[in-house]
């Protein structure tokens, strides 16, 4: 990946940033830390990787598909969407509201654009594994994406995805943790902690890189490895910070799953990651 396209990707994920935090803001209260972790990794993915993918034709056979199993993580989803154009960026501030289509957690029947619903935790992985399955079947190239939460990955249905993932040789299937190691109610380590993830991953039967999760370029190299590797289903771990780009989501270790917004608070976030964007 070129420097021009480095600063473009990180361009772009200030600017998710901002939609992510002006909706939240807007709504009142909300998933604000894990929205915020992976945004380098579904903005490499929508702007940089996937393929085949169409605003105009949201179900368009044989596109990539992107399934956010972490589902309360919707507002990262729904900013990029709307950002690609699926839908009219307006459309942000009535997240959650009465007769919205951007309900908290992503439905695809509800959201232009959304692969699979997603809110049952370790659901989302399963329902990747299946569209590998159909894709691989048609034989229409496609690549299935799927994102999945460190506190999600204590569900024992993951590890059952996983294992048949392996079985099947669903090698066009390419998996994410956000591991930026903090759950609803505490540390995951003091939770149920999930050390050493790559060995367990790889145990499993996956391909498994370990990088920096606000790497873009890291993102792009991890993703390039994972296509060339062949036979097995791909897992790259993302070692993020809950509620980066943020400062209050930042200094606001584990209450920031969650996070109610006065309008001030309101207008001072967007008045900070609008400075990002103008820096």
């Amino acid at each position: 990946m070129d420097e021009a396209k480095i600063r473009e990707l990180n361009r772009k994920c200030q600017e998710i940033r901002y939609l992510i935090v002006d909706t939240i803001g807007t709504v009142g209260v909300g998933h604000v830390g894990g929205s915020l972790s992976p945004v380098e990794a579904v903005v490499t993915l929508y702007y940089h990787i996937m393929n085949n993918i169409d605003p105009s034709d949201p179900k368009k056979a044989g596109r990539d598909r992107f399934v956010l199993s972490k589902g309360h993580a919707g507002p990262v989803l729904y900013a990029v969407l709307a950002d690609k154009g699926y839908f009219d960026k307006e459309m942000l501030h009535t997240m959650n509201k009465p007769y919205t289509k951007l309900p908290s957690h992503a439905d695809m029947k509800l959201t232009p654009g959304v692969d699979m619903t997603a809110g049952s935790l370790g659901q989302g992985l399963s329902a990747a594994v299946g569209m590998a399955i159909g894709s691989k079947l048609a034989d229409d190239g496609a690549y299935i994406y799927a994102m999945v939460g460190d506190g999600e990955s204590q569900e024992g249905q993951i590890w059952e995805a996983a294992m048949f993932a392996a079985h099947e040789k669903l090698e066009r299937l390419i998996a994410f943790t956000d591991y930026n190691k903090e759950q609803l109610d505490g540390y995951v380590n003091e939770m149920s902690g999930l050390a050493p993830l790559a060995d367990k991953w790889r145990a499993f039967g996956w391909y498994v890189q370990e990088i920096d999760g606000h790497d873009v370029a890291a993102i792009d190299d991890a993703v390039l490895k994972a296509k060339a590797n062949k036979g097995c289903p791909s897992m790259i771990i993302l070692n993020t910070k809950k509620g980066k780009g943020y400062s209050r989501a930042e200094q606001t270790p584990i209450g920031n799953h969650s996070m109610t917004f006065t309008e001030e608070e309101h207008q001072a976030a967007i008045a900070e990651l609008k400075g990002g964007l103008e820096g």
